[in-house]
């Protein structure tokens, strides 16, 4: 679905410009409260902010290269970084105390994801493989082999059974937790998959995660270097559509929590807000000097945080 760029005046405000980095901004992630912000850079830095002021709080040194990656556990404890030094650290969000360095893969780690249950970890190289670990004693469970060039994007179901991986082989593959197995290789993409995101579930269905409703409701957004964000249903691999609108790159996915907006970062240096179902464009967002690279929504829907290549990280007002 093609829909042209809209000329309606940006209502999205620009709260603050995080600048303490010293190379570009490649991902960021919102603790599960909501307070503290995560970015990693091409710096060999993690640095925690303070969400609402912009206020930098700590910076996490240890890396020997790029940051490519950084998430939070679902119990906010811990942050978790990936880089180019091939190695996953475990940090204490409250101390920035490094505690933890999962080592195993043979070219650099490019994704990792968190699963909902903060159990497992996984991540993704320019090994081609995924790997699982239990978070809590970093022993790897099991490496997933499928994708025959590097993995450069993660996401886990919201209920954590299955996970996404995106690859520079222009495919998404489905996996299933428990046991490794590949359930899905979904071609459509013509460049390589750099972001997934799944859509929430609904409050009314998380009572019944089984519900026939619930299952159709669950989808899964990924972004191309082909300028493209197609929408699946990850269980049968089926494309439900195709939203075009950028003029370039998709670097970085993020569903609202109510999943009413999916916001899209992009090499064309612009965010664009999304209806998913409708595939409208919302709105978008212009103000960085370089790529896009990242888009997280804060867990009360109010906030959206944008990283880029121009070593900054903006935080802007929600409104639809």
């Amino acid at each position: 679905m093609t829909h042209p760029p809209q000329t309606r005046p940006q209502t999205w405000k620009c709260l603050h410009i995080l600048t303490a980095h010293s190379a570009a901004v490649v991902y960021v992630a919102f603790s599960p409260d909501g307070k503290i912000l995560a970015s990693g850079s091409l710096d060999a830095t993690v640095q925690l902010w303070n969400a609402e002021t912009g206020q930098e709080d700590k910076v996490l040194i240890g890396h020997d290269d790029f940051v490519n990656s950084v998430v939070f556990s679902p119990d906010g404890q811990t942050v978790a970084s990936g880089s180019l030094d091939q190695t996953i650290k475990l940090w204490n969000a409250s101390t920035g105390e490094e505690y933890l360095t999962l080592a195993g893969h043979r070219k650099p780690v490019e994704a990792i994801a968190i699963s909902p249950d903060g159990k497992t970890l996984a991540s993704g190289s320019w090994d081609k493989t995924v790997k699982l670990w239990d978070l809590e004693t970093g022993s790897e469970l099991r490496s997933l082999r499928g994708h025959r060039k590097p993995i450069v994007s993660l996401a886990f179901s919201t209920d954590g059974k299955t996970l996404a991986s995106g690859s520079w082989d222009s495919t998404i593959k489905i996996w299933q937790v428990s046991n490794g197995e590949e359930l899905q290789a979904i071609a459509g993409h013509t460049s390589p998959v750099e972001a997934l995101a799944f859509s929430p579930i609904p409050p009314q269905s998380k009572l019944d995660l089984n519900s026939k409703s619930a299952q159709v409701k669950l989808t899964l957004a990924s972004g191309s270097l082909d300028s493209t964000i197609k929408i699946w249903h990850p269980s049968s691999g089926e494309n439900i559509s195709t939203i075009t609108g950028h003029s370039d790159g998709v670097r970085g996915l993020a569903f609202s929590p109510d999943g009413k907006i999916l916001a899209s970062a992009s090499v064309d240096k612009t965010i664009k807000l999304w209806n998913p179902r409708s595939g409208e464009m919302r709105s978008t967002l212009q103000g960085h000097n370089g790529y896009i690279l990242a888009v997280a929504f804060s867990p009360d829907g109010q906030t959206l945080a944008t990283a880029s290549d121009d070593k900054t990280i903006r935080l802007w007002q929600v409104k639809i």
